[in-house]
């Protein structure tokens, strides 16, 4: 079964991948948009967490603007890799994580509110992970648009 049921879940995740309402009540606007309500909205958005669908719902800002950040790698057993993400996963500084097809195979942004913390969290994640972490600071900055259409 999956978890996305229906098209208003699919509208949900496809359209407001960006452009998401900056007002003081989002979720009612999201509901107006796809016709429902703010409840209903936001059992749909729970529910897409909970299965995981849908890791985070947050603002995202250009490296460095607010606070500070850096891309990190990690080379990691492939039978330990989903054990290694979900620590990796549960620091709260960690935007998100993803497999990669190469030696360096767990990829994530850490952001936190200053280089201080940002080393940090790169420290603890390996002492909780007992793995090497490679910090990956951003020298030059390129506009990539994360979004993509999820359904055609």
């Amino acid at each position: 079964m999956s978890i996305v049921t229906d098209s208003t879940d699919r509208r949900l995740l496809d359209e407001f991948q960006r452009g998401f309402p900056l007002v003081p009540r989002p979720f009612a606007e999201l509901a107006a948009r796809l016709g429902g309500s703010s409840a209903d909205i936001l059992d749909r958005l729970g529910r897409l967490m909970a299965t995981g669908a849908v890791a985070r719902i947050g603002a995202t800002f250009r490296p460095n603007r607010v606070g500070c950040s850096t891309l990190a790698a990690m080379a990691v057993p492939p039978a330990d890799l989903s054990r290694v993400a979900a620590l990796v996963g549960a620091f709260d500084e960690v935007n998100h994580n993803y497999e990669r097809e190469h030696r360096l195979n767990l990829w994530f942004v850490v952001t936190a509110e200053d280089a201080e913390r940002v080393r940090a969290v790169l420290a603890e994640i390996g002492t909780a992970t007992g793995l090497p972490v490679l910090d990956l600071p951003m020298e030059r900055g390129y506009h990539l648009d994360l979004g993509f259409p999820l359904w055609r």
